[in-house]
């Protein structure tokens, strides 16, 4: 028998997307995207620039500071083309990678790439991924990746030539700063200079952490018993005056806005039976489905979601199940724009 608090199939989290809703740029300028407010009054169409007006003086973002990497590598086996998608480094140069082709592969195969990078594999999983050691690391390895590798955008994102020298550029959000996403937390793309200092300037405040978003959040879940699925774990950091800046914006009376799910995870995994927010430095795989009590933001700043994925199913857990189903429908009967690339919204916690 289902445990009251356990979470529905994957069914429950279906909905249809008409494919035109897929964005396949992004708006431009970035915060004239378009902002739909989920309160516990009912659904409220802006732009993001509006943000300003919609949060409080004393209210907090808390934004996912990684910076996307060049994560996408083509490579050859002998005669077999390799693709490979780093996902997280372990250690200096020694990386778990998903593979295309990863059948082929076996401990001891070297795949060879460009700008003289190679790569040992030393271990094959049952999931397709593998674990390499490069034979550059620190600054060599992250300059042979700059001449190698390519962004590795949503397989939504249609680019049949390959990623261009503008998506370099709009995969990256104005808060990048340290180097290890394969991903970008996508909501901080909307936020711009300007936004920004009216942020500033209405007494809202701003604080960092890092969750280097893993090759993981592309794959889609398969198992229909949700109780089983595992989140590739991703590694994150929260420092001791980051936690000291979250804690007392609460303390003083403010909101705790996440910037994204990326950084709502992150505050979750860090956070104490009480919300108190305490400095974390490792990896997390916390899988957040509807009966998890959250104990750290009061609002989440995120974008559409994909159906059927643990992101629809965070936002599920945070605003309500019905309420967020009824969202969806709203965005998507009002044109909003899904995905990486696509609209935002402003979600009050339930």
């Amino acid at each position: 028998m289902a445990h009251p608090l356990d979470p529905p199939s994957l069914d429950a989290y279906d909905f249809i997307l008409p494919p035109e809703r897929i964005a396949q740029y992004p708006a431009r300028p970035r915060d004239h995207a378009r902002l739909l407010h989920v309160s516990r009054e009912g659904f409220h169409d802006h732009i993001v620039a509006d943000l300003p007006r919609l949060l409080r003086p004393g209210d907090l973002l808390i934004v996912n500071d990684t910076r996307v990497i060049p994560a996408r590598l083509e490579g050859r086996r002998g005669a077999a083309r390799i693709g490979l998608t780093l996902d997280r480094e372990l250690a200096p140069g020694e990386w778990v990678a998903l593979a295309r082709n990863a059948r082929r592969l076996h401990p001891g195969d070297v795949v060879s790439c460009a700008g003289g990078l190679e790569a040992l594999v030393l271990d094959r999983h049952p999931d397709g991924s593998v674990r390499l050691r490069f034979n550059k690391a620190g600054a060599d390895f992250a300059a042979a990746l700059r001449e190698a590798g390519a962004i590795a955008l949503p397989p939504y994102i249609r680019r049949p030539e390959g990623p261009t020298a503008e998506d370099a550029e709009d995969y990256q959000t104005v808060f990048a700063q340290r180097e290890g996403a394969v991903a970008a937390p996508t909501a901080g793309l909307h936020f711009t200079p300007r936004l920004l200092a009216a942020l500033e300037a209405a007494g809202v405040g701003r604080v960092a952490i890092t969750l280097h978003v893993g090759a993981g959040t592309f794959l889609p879940l398969r198992n229909e018993n949700l109780a089983e699925h595992r989140l590739h774990p991703e590694r994150g950091e929260i420092s001791e005056s980051a936690a000291a800046r979250i804690n007392a914006a609460r303390e003083a009376g403010g909101r705790l806005v996440a910037v994204g799910t990326t950084s709502l995870r992150l505050l979750e995994t860090a956070a104490d039976a009480e919300g108190r927010i305490h400095p974390f430095q490792g990896e997390t795989s916390l899988f957040i489905t509807p009966g998890h009590c959250f104990r750290s933001a009061d609002l989440l700043f995120t974008n559409f979601h994909l159906p059927r994925s643990s992101l629809f199913m965070l936002v599920c857990a945070f605003s309500g199940t019905e309420r967020m189903r009824a969202a969806y429908e709203h965005a998507i009967m009002r044109g909003y724009r899904f995905y990486s690339y696509g609209d935002a919204s402003l979600l009050e916690r339930a």
